[in-house]
């Protein structure tokens, strides 16, 4: 990642490979090869490039920057990391509602991401997805173990009102939900589709990933449970209708 990281941070600080080159006193070539990955430099010099830059080794090293910004500001998310296969394509990985509680800890850990599950969709658009089980019913018809496949969103201000996403958070951890966005107050309002479940609201400052729905997997007779969610609605209706009755007769 580390070629990627370099010509995206000198391209988003606005400098030519000359000029870069001419702050760090190498060659423009030599660091033309850098960002070609041709070859890598050595440690002093990839030092001055982190301190340059603002960031760590590891974040050279390790993340990859273009999908976070660097450092992460106003609005952007915090930087994503991901795993290759060996054509250099990006996987998509999954989170199994088991892992849910680790990726919580370790969605920023390479090491982490590079042993997740891996799953293949066919003809998907060019971007970073990855895959999300998904638990309980508060998002029904879509029912619980379908897997949400999901693209990932690089900064909050590309989140588009009454849409689905997968949201990551330390305090709420991993949740699917239809969102719409409050700048004043800088708050996400988390909808869900099963009108049992109220909504919530979350600070911006909370999240640590979102994700926009891009298809999903289910392994059930979706006709039946779609059914079976309007049985429900239509059986919840009568009941608080009788409720109603009820009350103008006493």
């Amino acid at each position: 990642m580390l070629s990627d990281n370099l010509k995206y941070l000198r391209k988003l600080n606005g400098l030519s490979q000359q000029t870069l080159a001419d702050e760090m006193s190498i060659p423009r070539t030599t660091l033309g090869d850098y960002e070609r990955g041709y070859t890598e430099p050595n440690v002093e010099t990839l030092i001055r490039l982190a301190n340059y830059y603002k960031v760590s080794t590891d974040e050279l090293l390790k993340t990859k920057l273009r999908f976070g910004g660097t450092p992460s500001g106003p609005g952007q998310l915090k930087v994503l990391a991901i795993s290759t296969d060996a054509d250099n394509n990006e996987n998509i990985e999954l989170v199994e509602t088991k892992a849910a509680a680790g990726y919580l800890d370790s969605f920023q850990d390479p090491e982490y991401i590079k042993d997740l599950p891996k799953i293949q969709f066919p003809n998907i658009p060019t971007g970073t997805y990855r895959g999300f089980e998904i638990r309980g019913d508060s998002m029904l018809p879509i029912e619980p173990g379908s897997i949400i496949i999901s693209k990932y969103v690089e900064s909050l201000a590309n989140i588009k009102d009454g849409k689905t996403y997968i949201v990551v958070s330390k305090e709420n951890g991993v949740v699917y939900k239809r969102l719409k966005k409050n700048d004043a107050k800088n708050q996400l309002f988390m909808i869900s589709d099963n009108e049992s479940y109220l909504p919530y609201s979350m600070e911006y400052g909370e999240v640590d990933e979102i994700w926009e729905y891009y298809a999903h997997l289910s392994f059930s007779d979706s006709k039946a449970v779609h059914d079976a969610y309007l049985e429900d609605k239509i059986a919840d209706i009568q009941r608080k209708l009788a409720e109603m009755h009820q009350k103008l007769v006493d």
